[in-house]
This record gives C-alpha cells, sequence and structure tokens, in this order.
C-alpha cells in the first residue's frame, strides 16, 4: 500500500500529539508571536477558533498575558455529501464581539491546525487584518497562516489529545 493510497487508514500516517507535546508547541507559539503585535509589540486580544484551536489560545493567552480572550465557531460541510478530500463549504456559528474586532488589527486568531486552509480563509475575510497563527500546518493552507510551529505533510493525519482515550493494545508479537 503507497502513502497515496486512498484505501490507507487515517492511522497508517499518523501524528499523535500528547497533551505535552501541543503545551510546549502552543509555548512554543506564544515565544515565536511575542512582542510581534502592532502595538508596541502587544496584542488587544485572541480569539480562538473553536473547538480546537480553544487550548492553544488558552497557552499563548498566558504565556503573552493577554486577557481578552473570545471565540469564532466555524462549521465546515460538505457539498452534496461527498467525501472528506471534497470541498468544503463553511459558515460563522459564532462570532466574536464586532467592536473589539474591528479589520482584526492586533488581534490573534489561533487555531490547533491550517489543513486546506478554508477555515481561516472565511475567517480572514471578515478579519484581514487579523494576526492567523496555527501550531501545525499543512502545505494546502500555509497560505492563510502568518506564523506557525510545525508543518507536517498534507497527507498526515494529526490525533490530537483532546481526541484520544488510553486503552490497551495488544503486543505486536501476541501474548504468549
Amino acid at each position: 500500500m503507497s502513502p497515496k493510497d486512498p484505501s490507507r487508514l487515517p492511522h497508517e500516517k499518523g501524528f499523535h500529539i500528547s497533551w505535552d507535546q501541543i503545551h510546549r508547541d502552543s509555548r512554543a507559539l506564544a515565544w515565536r508571536l511575542d512582542g510581534q503585535g502592532p502595538d508596541n509589540g502587544a496584542w488587544r486580544a485572541i480569539v480562538a477558533i473553536t473547538r480546537g484551536g480553544m487550548a492553544p489560545a488558552m497557552i499563548v493567552a498566558r504565556e503573552l498575558d493577554i486577557r481578552i480572550v473570545d471565540t469564532i465557531s466555524v462549521m465546515s460541510y460538505h457539498s452534496g455529501g461527498g467525501k472528506a478530500d471534497q470541498r468544503r463549504d463553511a459558515k460563522v456559528l459564532k462570532a466574536p464581539n464586532d467592536e473589539m474586532m474591528g479589520d482584526g488589527t492586533g488581534i490573534l486568531i489561533i487555531d490547533d491546525l491550517v489543513d486546506s486552509g478554508k477555515t481561516l480563509e472565511l475567517v480572514r475575510a471578515q478579519y484581514p487584518k487579523a494576526h492567523f497563527a496555527t501550531v501545525y500546518a499543512k502545505p494546502l493552507g500555509e497560505p492563510q497562516v502568518s506564523t506557525f510551529i510545525t508543518g507536517v505533510s498534507q497527507d498526515t493525519w494529526i490525533f490530537f489529545p483532546w481526541d484520544m482515550a488510553l486503552q490497551y493494545v495488544e503486543p505486536y508479537r501476541g501474548t504468549d
């Protein structure tokens, strides 16, 4: 089975992220963003893209001592059903405070991952002057991100700790 084989299961090219790893990588993101805001290096607020951006946004807010934190909720759905790799339409379900946001100047918009870039493209259209940061980025989505920590290939499936549970796994060679 080749890496491009469509029958390949997501876990066969999986990148497993632990809570410790997302914490370290989110802190690295904060350090990279420190002093980069438009107000003498400061940022006015953080907006987390729910749900995946909430954990990294909380860590960045703590590290950079940013007290104003809001969320934007974007729902992607498949146009006409179809497979997961087909183009998705998206809509904003919950937007942050309009007065705070303005055109996005001084606002950090944070997500865990940019994949195709469709979610960030939608949010960027609403807040063109915001700074978009993700912890992880895939090549198709990189143009939508101002700052990220780790790039992964487009066909890598990232398993985040909030999507996982610890469970017993049989040894490879059996139980004898």
